[in-house]
């Protein structure tokens, strides 16, 4: 019986990985721009790293986590999200003690989440994500923001918007948190067993279901924008002032709630607009969190961040039918006739190799037609064709398959001929 790929996992084959492999080089770009520099953190971490830093009365910790107990009878789950992580290494390398603050780090990596399997929604995916942590000025705020729009410019997708909204400080909220309780406590009962649940842990949450967002009661639920204090406000607005300054448009939704515990002050989302992006709409999603390095034991050090699945990027891209980059041609092809001149062509391909030139041959004994059709299939730009005979003579023959132009070089000349043609000519 034949063995087949988990549900809600993909292979990433060749003709595909290119148009990723594009994507994170140029948000990687974006964020050596912005000097945040990258950071890798384990896939797998410690339960508690999870409950404790994404929240016991969220979805991902209640019902999506990979969790198991390993052979040392520990607790194990494979990463569902990238800010904990990175904020435990943040604390636990002491990166709050370098000179340089705040802190400014991106990562890329796959993310595991047991949820029913859709386009858009896999059970392992790929994020981008980026934090900056040790700074409480609006205007980090306003730079993560920038970045992550940046990021969709660069790769041509303009039909999208930035939605912001403010969850205000703890006092802020703690008054918000109240009015949800009392505006939902009279029907709690026509709600989800989840959202009964969390009237009295993490009222702000209900806001976010998905089963009862159609409730008459949710269109009319408290906005958290009428119960900021002033010092939330002036943050808030600070935080409007600078992308105005910098040219960055934006909406305000005061319903916009995100899925984690430990956001505070600003949130945001970046949605697709337009026709074509199907029911997936939301791009990318962050926000401003406190609280969270002091839970995982480290100093008072706010954070901003957010991450993006490199998936949902993609759907996007082909919905919006962006232009999307191709494999890069091979450089040489290198068709042999002959038991020696084949035996030559094994040095040949490596010293091109060496030289910074992309080359392959033959390694199924195929007719020379057939190395030729191969040589078409890869897309060669140039094909080196070496006969017995000419291997003799201590000549190749190369042939441009662009021009079909074909011309005979000294052996010895030819490694340096195709290196000015290719390497050099790019």
């Amino acid at each position: 019986m034949s063995i087949q790929i988990p549900r809600g996992t993909q292979d990433i084959l060749p003709g595909e990985i290119e148009l990723w492999q594009y994507i994170e080089e140029k948000a990687k770009d974006v964020c050596r721009r912005f000097n945040y520099q990258e950071i890798r953190t384990p896939i797998f971490e410690h339960t508690d790293l999870f409950q404790r830093g994404v929240g016991d009365t969220t979805d991902i910790v209640q019902r999506e986590m990979y969790t198991f107990e390993d052979r040392g009878k520990r607790s194990i789950t494979l990463r569902p999200e990238g800010t904990a992580g990175v904020a435990r290494s943040y604390v636990e390398k002491k990166m709050y003690g370098q000179a340089n603050q705040p802190t400014k780090l991106y990562y890329n990596g796959p993310m595991f989440r047991y949820e029913r399997p859709q386009s858009g929604r896999m059970r392992q995916f790929v994020q981008f994500g980026v934090e900056a942590i040790g700074s409480s000025d609006p205007a980090i705020d306003a730079e993560v923001l920038a970045l992550a729009m940046s990021i969709y410019e660069e790769l041509g997708l303009k039909e999208v918007k930035l939605v912001l909204n403010s969850l205000g400080d703890k006092e802020s909220r703690d008054s918000h948190r109240q009015a949800l309780i009392d505006h939902f406590k009279p029907s709690i009962s026509e709600f989800c067993e989840d959202c009964q649940n969390r009237l009295e842990k993490n009222p702000l949450r209900i806001l976010d279901c998905k089963k009862d967002r159609d409730h008459p009661l949710m269109s009319t639920a408290p906005s958290i924008l009428d119960y900021l204090n002033e010092e939330s406000k002036t943050y808030f607005e600070k935080v409007r002032a600078h992308l105005d300054q910098i040219g960055i448009s934006y909406v305000v939704d005061p319903t916009l709630v995100r899925g984690l515990d430990y956001y505070y002050h600003t949130a945001f989302e970046i949605m697709a607009e337009g026709e074509g992006f199907g029911a997936i709409t939301t791009l990318c999603g962050g926000g401003r969190y406190t609280g969270l390095v002091e839970d995982l034991g480290g100093p008072s050090s706010p954070g901003i961040g957010f991450a993006f699945s490199i998936e949902r990027l993609i759907m996007a891209l082909k919905a919006k039918n962006q232009v999307i980059p191709s494999a890069p041609k091979l450089d040489c092809y290198v068709v042999s006739l002959g038991d020696e001149a084949k035996d030559k062509t094994v040095e040949l391909v490596y010293q091109l190799r060496k030289a910074g030139i992309s080359a392959d041959k033959d390694y199924l004994d195929k007719k020379m037609k057939a190395q030729f059709k191969a040589a078409d299939r890869l897309d060669a730009r140039y094909t080196a064709i070496l006969g017995d005979n000419e291997l003799t003579q201590g000549k190749i023959n190369v042939k441009d398959m662009e021009t079909g132009d074909q011309v005979e070089v000294e052996l010895d000349a030819f490694i340096d001929y195709l290196k000015e043609k290719t390497v050099g000519g790019k």
